[in-house]
């Protein structure tokens, strides 16, 4: 079968424009999760400029590593919360 993620982390250590690419495509992909599925940054570079652009790029939250255990699971909580709400209220 297939496996239905809830959640999609991206570790921005790498090549940042690669990642904001990767978030733009899976945004603009042909299925109803598409729109939906939490992205997370997670990045040591937290400049405004640095918070803005992963935004843009359709991304959820950007949180500094290193990530505290409890700030990763209440966004993701919170995150997967409005996710299922947004399905459920708009169908």
């Amino acid at each position: 079968g297939t496996i239905k993620k809830k959640s999609f982390a991206t570790n921005l250590r790498q090549n940042k424009k690669e990642h904001q690419l990767k978030v733009r495509l899976i945004r603009s992909m042909d299925r109803p999760d598409a729109k939906r599925i939490p992205i997370i940054a997670l990045t040591a570079n937290t400049f405004d400029e640095d918070v803005k652009l992963s935004f843009q790029a359709g991304m959820n939250a950007h949180l500094r590593k290193p990530v505290e255990t409890d700030t990763l699971i209440r966004v993701l909580g919170e995150l997967i919360y409005e996710s299922e709400e947004n399905l459920t209220l708009n169908g």
